[in-house]
């Protein structure tokens, strides 16, 4: 039927009127059902509208990953509006763009990040604490009873490879495929529970809290990482599923020492690029089951997977496209031949339907449905696939992406700096961490401790240079563009 939009039921009120009684969510001992879900996201929701928040409305979220965290969330559903989630590691300029860019009229925030929320508001935008609305008494507020799979749930901001952050739109029938795709792949047992310490203003966090209503399956929320009680509740609480990124799961693995988990325990998502042989070794002999997996912000999260009855055969490959998604490798505008490297290209309803206001961009980005992903591999003879480079010159450190060209035009500002080039090298803590090569306007003009400093002003921590190393000019090509792979060579010539 021609204009008809597809809608479904308000996934968290239909769940509560499923299931209400089931677990939904698990925080620091605190237990709440599906039902008591329900009730805080209306009540948020109440409270929100009481201010001025309306349908259509863009909302930041600025919060760390706790209980209500999670039903601040449902309610901007409720309310029909779109939310920007916001990273909470970035720094107040940071914040301020993605805010301005995505035409944001409200954020919503939290008491710890109060010098973030000064410092916004001094820039005229309209913020709450959610400590304030504690002992509020608001009406009801209307909501809403059905998602239009269209519009826009979620922008979450990534940054290009170049220039400044594009914000990503995610919309109900993204987020819905997202979770379709991978309980068609991982199938569902109603004992589930989804462990999550990743962040929520993450797509791999966000995707568990829409996987846990549209499946009804528990979730037990951590605010921040610690391999010991991620073990400890893989092994005590029926922890069923964790998505992971290395060096997450390095950590874990060691922790772990000769104990077990339990047989019930039955995936480990393993995302944010590839995994080392020897890890993917260490986790085969422990019995634990790895599924690597390929994805990203414009994906809603995973595409393409790996079971774990390939992990070794297939070692160091994403998978497999997910049963909505498809994949194939382009190179030289012709679909690549097997095991010929090109630009992974990929499609399917959980796949973004574009950047926020950023029509250049997104018309690169896709094409008759397609997306070009940016990032470099190559399928094997029996459609498996093997990502090579994320976005040819993404950092990934932590499982944060980090790109290049953000740290380059921080640096570049600096008076003293004639030129910038960054790349990641590797770390055993982090996976990658960013180092920066500087040529000065003259020597000795400032010192490397002088230049992290400045590049702190701009860039959260984890993306600020661990070694800015000084040297007389950057490696480019014919065309002039820098060639940061060769930035390596530049630091053992410097040893």
């Amino acid at each position: 039927m021609m204009g008809h939009s597809e809608c479904l039921p308000n996934w968290l009120e239909k769940r509560s009127e499923l299931s209400p009684e089931r677990i939904a969510l698990e925080f620091k001992d605190q237990r709440y059902s599906f039902l008591d879900m329900h009730n805080h996201a209306r009540n948020w929701a109440s409270a929100f509208y009481s201010e001025g928040i309306r349908r259509g409305d863009t909302v930041g979220l600025l919060a760390a990953s706790h209980a209500d965290t999670v039903f601040i969330l449902h309610a901007l559903f409720y309310l029909g509006v779109k939310v920007v989630l916001l990273n909470s590691r970035l720094t107040q300029n940071e914040l301020r763009f993605q805010l301005d860019d995505s035409e944001a009229s409200f954020l919503i925030s939290e008491q710890i990040y109060k010098d973030q929320v000064n410092f916004l508001s001094n820039h005229g935008i309209t913020a709450f604490i959610k400590e304030d609305f504690l002992d509020k008494n608001c009406g009801e507020a209307p909501i809403l009873h059905e998602f239009v799979l269209e519009e826009t749930a979620t922008i979450m901001y990534t940054s290009g490879t170049t220039g400044k952050p594009k914000g990503v739109l995610q919309t109900f029938g993204n987020h819905w495929w997202s979770a379709v795709g991978s309980v068609l792949n991982l199938g569902l047992h109603e004992k589930d529970t989804w462990l999550c310490t990743v962040p929520v203003f993450h797509i791999s966090g966000l995707s568990i809290l829409m996987r846990s209503v549209i499946y009804g399956i528990r979730v037990i929320l951590h605010d921040s990482f610690n391999e010991k009680l991620v073990n400890d509740d893989i092994r005590n609480k029926g922890v069923t599923i964790i998505s992971v990124v290395t060096a997450m799961l390095n950590r874990m693995i060691s922790n772990l020492g000769d104990q077990k988990y339990p047989r019930t325990f039955r995936c480990m998502l393993l995302g944010g690029g590839p995994a080392p042989r020897s890890l993917l070794e260490d986790c085969k002999l422990k019995h634990i089951p790895v599924f690597q997996t390929y994805g990203m912000t414009e994906t809603s999260s995973q595409i393409v997977t790996l079971s774990p009855e390939y992990s070794m055969e297939k070692l160091g490959s994403a998978g497999k496209p997910l049963l909505p998604s498809e994949l194939y490798i382009e190179l030289d505008g012709k679909k690549a031949p097997a095991y010929q490297a090109g630009e992974i290209v990929v499609k399917g309803p959980n796949v973004t339907k574009g950047y926020f206001n950023r029509a250049e961009e997104t018309h690169k980005a896709l094409r008759d449905g397609w997306f070009y992903t940016g990032d470099i591999g190559y399928l094997d003879d029996e459609g498996f696939l093997f990502v090579m480079d994320r976005r040819s010159d993404l950092i990934i450190s932590g499982g944060e992406n980090i790109y290049p060209a953000e740290i380059e035009g921080v640096l570049s500002r600096h008076p003293h700096v004639f030129e910038a080039g960054a790349a990641g090298f590797s770390d055993s803590k982090w996976g990658q961490v960013p180092y920066a090569f500087v040529v000065l306007t003259q020597e000795n003009a400032v010192s490397e401790e002088e230049l992290k400093e400045f590049c702190k002003q701009y860039l959260a921590s984890y993306k600020t240079p661990k070694r800015i190393i000084f040297v007389k000019e950057l490696p480019r090509n014919g065309s002039n563009k820098l060639l940061r792979r060769e930035l390596h060579t530049l630091l053992e010539e410097e040893q």
